[in-house]
């Protein structure tokens, strides 16, 4: 078993940058940084500037590196806002869909979901588990005492979390599947599942500060043949999903489309990513 690295302070850790090959512009700047951002979340922007040998590549700078983060911290705001959206409007679809068709209380039922796969005391459990964890909220409270714990379906979607809408969308019956992804996308079911799983992946690593920039993520959204395996699982496809997903056309340009043009065109004016090939994939924004 390797041994735990050690502590490091402040200024052990800008001297470790410059024995690796990192030029450290100002130090007392530095020192700020690292205090306000973990340096394990911090290096991981460095990832790009290193080679195989661990040392960084010349010309590799702090400063650039703090600007490339700042970037990403920006734009994982934008989007996490974005994907908040989507969330509210599929909430309110999947439950005005099942509330029509099985009542207000058939999700309670195990029959009104697809035979295969759905695992119904899991979700049962789910539920409860939501309920417990929000029994402080007025709604929350309102329905267990008069209500004897009931909630229609409008209601409890609205604790579901996105991973939740997901698997309620998955679980049910095809032809349930089929009517959903026509009427609101004009999508096949395959893709609908595909490309909600995917969001809930962004929506939580957004959700949990994670970074976006150089991320490979878990899953390959169903639907972009034209794109090779490594690119299929970075950003550039979950920006065109997430349009798609837009409730309203016109919002999408105005509240994250023009924002984002104009994050990326700063940081090409600050020429950070001038010589970074996958983040210049996401300056083509036509597409969007």
């Amino acid at each position: 078993m390797n041994e735990i690295k050690p502590f490091f302070t402040y200024q052990e850790q800008i001297n470790q940058l410059g024995v690796h090959g990192c030029i450290v512009e100002d130090e007392v700047l530095a020192r700020r940084i690292l205090s306000q951002v973990n340096y394990y979340r911090f290096s991981a922007y460095f990832l790009p500037f290193k080679q195989s040998n661990g040392e960084y590549k010349q010309g590799a700078s702090f400063n650039t590196v703090y600007r490339i983060y700042e970037f990403d911290r920006k734009l994982r705001a934008m989007l996490f806002t974005a994907i908040a959206r989507i969330e509210v409007f599929l909430r309110s679809r999947f439950a005005y869909y099942h509330a029509e068709n099985y009542g207000p209380l058939g999700y309670l039922d195990a029959s009104c979901f697809a035979a295969n796969g759905h695992k119904h005391e899991h979700f049962l459990k789910q539920i409860e588990d939501v309920i417990n964890r929000n029994d402080k909220i007025l709604f929350v409270r309102h329905h267990i005492q008069k209500y004897d714990r009931r909630f229609p379906v409008w209601v409890i979607t609205e604790l579901f979390t996105f991973g939740m809408l997901s698997r309620f969308y998955a679980d049910m019956k095809t032809r349930d599947q089929k009517k959903l992804a026509k009427n609101i996308f004009g999508l096949n079911p395959k893709k609908m599942k595909s490309w909600l799983r995917c969001c809930t992946d962004l929506r939580n690593n957004c959700a949990h500060h994670g970074r976006l920039y150089y991320r490979i993520f878990p899953a390959a959204p169903d639907g972009f043949d034209y794109l090779d395996e490594k690119c299929k699982r970075r950003l550039s496809p979950l920006l065109l999903i997430l349009k798609l997903f837009y409730p309203v056309e016109s919002d999408w340009e105005n509240e994250i489309f023009n924002p984002l043009c104009a994050l990326i065109d700063v940081s090409y004016e600050n020429a950070l990513f001038k010589k970074d090939k996958d983040v210049a994939m996401s300056r083509n924004v036509d597409t969007l």
